[in-house]
């Protein structure tokens, strides 16, 4: 019987903050070494879901939340089955992005049943907790990506999208340490400021042995709506960063006004202007990626 989840989240983070209190007083021993060796999560593969695909960014602010639900739902317009978990416990957006708001009920199997709208299963942090800002150190972060990850009933799926948050931290390697990860598609804007963080996370995926997708310049450029000229904003220095990660860019994604307006509306841009070019844009990622997934498969 279908109940809320908020009485077992609870119970997973009372004994989450039990082990943050645990420290160590000095450097493990190789026993302890292997003790805590055999106690990580093991990589296993999601009931029901064929790919994984994360969508991740060194640095806040370049509209990798507003990628990942649009690419989410562009794959659901071309007839996958497609899953959106929104991996940012502190700053959760999803929920607003996808128009969702109702706390997720709980099945007989003590799994969470995803929230489903414009064709996407979503599950967020934003749904589980109050309005209230989310405090919380590192184990009961990497505990609740565990339970968004293996305590919800995602399958069955093509394609699981994950929103990871800005940086380099808990769930990037909660992530990585729990499910095989199929690739990453990176987001940046074409300055410096952004693409130096951004190679970061890409070195980092790299050294966890994840594959690379590619990477979407956001905010690239501004199309005039009366003259339809192209407006670049400064010196590009994508193909630059581009050549040293050695991935291809996926597309070149415009600043439109109504990208605001529809995230905030709760209507993914894509949907409700499908001939813009912005939804062009998220199309073209959204075939790239359905194309990488498929010769992964053929040649694993």
């Amino acid at each position: 019987m279908l109940k809320s989840v908020s009485r077992l989240f609870a119970q997973s983070s009372k004994r989450c903050v039990r082990l943050a209190t645990r420290t160590l007083a000095s450097k493990p021993d190789q026993r302890q070494a292997e003790l805590m060796a055999r106690s990580l999560p093991k990589r296993m593969p999601l009931p029901g879901v064929q790919h994984i695909v994360v969508v991740s960014s060194g640095k806040g602010g370049v509209g990798k939340t507003t990628t990942a639900v649009n690419l989410a739902v562009t794959l659901a317009r071309h007839g996958k089955a497609v899953g959106l978990l929104d991996g940012d416990i502190f700053g959760p957006s999803v929920p607003r992005m996808m128009n969702v708001s109702e706390a997720p009920l709980v099945d007989e199997q003590n799994m969470m049943v995803p929230l489903l709208n414009f064709g996407v299963k979503c599950l967020s942090m934003g749904l589980l907790v109050d309005t209230g800002p989310v405090v919380w150190r590192g184990p009961l972060v990497m505990s609740a990506i565990q339970r968004l990850l293996k305590g919800a009933a995602w399958g069955p799926l093509d394609i699981l999208i994950v929103d990871t948050p800005p940086g380099t931290g808990d769930v990037h390697l909660s992530l990585s340490q729990n499910v095989p990860i199929d690739g990453v598609v990176l987001v940046s804007s074409p300055q410096a400021a952004a693409l130096d963080i951004t190679k970061k996370g890409a070195q980092m995926y790299r050294t966890l042995q994840v594959p690379l997708i590619g990477l979407v310049e956001n905010m690239s450029h501004v199309v005039c709506d009366k003259c339809s000229n192209r407006i670049e904003f400064a010196d590009n220095l994508i193909d630059q960063y581009v050549q040293e990660l050695s991935v291809e860019v996926l597309a070149r994604v415009p600043i439109e006004k109504d990208v605001m307006r529809c995230s905030d509306a709760g209507t993914p841009v894509c949907l409700k202007f499908p001939d813009s070019l912005l939804a062009q844009a998220y199309d073209t990622i959204a075939t790239k990626v359905m194309d990488f997934l498929a010769t992964k498969q053929q040649n694993p």
